[in-house]
């Protein structure tokens, strides 16, 4: 009998043993790490790489955050970023001077941003968090970053200045062509030399209905020597009719 009990009490506490074990970690081990799969980004923009964690205890001095880059081409990983109470921007290499820490540890903020993203900076970046006594689960987690040419934009301004330079000579055109369908210019008629009206031959002009002031749309329309003869005829001094009679 008391072999029995013996043996219910092993066999519990080698049951008790292995519960423990299996839960255990998970009751300690509970930090896990979060980054977004895939980032796209154009040439020239700033970039956040984002990394957010869940940890089972407070965030302390003791904690860390480290980032570090694979080339797209492949090779080793380079760490570039360090925080631990403060951080530690990349001193040298293609990072130098454009990271910068944006990352709040007691909201489980562990991201930082890319500045003036090139074509280079393609690869995956690994944010690492470390928050002792939370030294197992998921402390790493990886973004593939895709940095793009810069497609060229047009931009309003350069686009109503196209349009005034193509519109406005287009516009001045039709106006003058709509004026020369509406004004036709009247053909001028020539008389022969020898052709003499009454009147003329002693030195007297008929008498001639009123003279026919030009309209706005005729000077428009008048020719330089046109222009010429109209106003050479009107500044010439009318002839006097008292001298016409003495001729006769």
């Amino acid at each position: 009998m008391r072999r029995r009990l013996r043996g219910n009490v092993a066999l519990r506490a080698v049951l008790l043993l292995c519960v423990v074990s299996v839960f255990a970690p998970s009751l300690v081990s509970s930090i896990k790490v979060v980054t977004p799969a895939e980032l796209h980004a154009s040439k020239g923009e700033t970039v956040r790489l984002s990394c957010s964690f869940t940890s089972t205890s407070r965030p302390t001095s003791k904690m860390s955050v480290d980032w570090s880059y694979r080339p797209q081409t492949g090779g080793l990983p380079q760490s570039f970023f360090h925080f631990s109470s403060r951080a530690f921007p990349p001193e040298d290499g293609q990072f130098l001077g454009r990271i910068r820490w944006t990352g709040t540890p007691a909201k489980g903020d562990a991201s930082i941003s890319l500045i003036n993203a090139t074509l280079h900076d393609n690869g995956t970046y690994t944010c690492s968090v470390r928050n002792p006594p939370d030294v197992h689960g998921s402390p790493n987690s990886h973004t593939v970053l895709t940095v793009t040419p810069k497609a060229p934009s047009i931009r309003f301004s350069d686009v109503a200045v196209l349009l005034f330079l193509i519109l406005l000579p287009s516009a001045v055109i039709t106006l003058i062509l709509i004026g020369r369908m509406l004004c036709p210019k009247k053909k001028k008629t020539q008389r022969s030399p020898i052709e003499v009206t009454e009147g003329e031959e002693y030195g007297v002009h008929a008498a001639s209905t009123k003279e026919k002031m030009p309209t706005c749309c005729d000077l428009y329309l008048m020719d330089s020597e046109d222009e010429a003869e109209y106003y050479s005829l009107k500044k010439r001094p009318p002839l006097d009719e008292g001298y016409a009679e003495s001729l006769c």
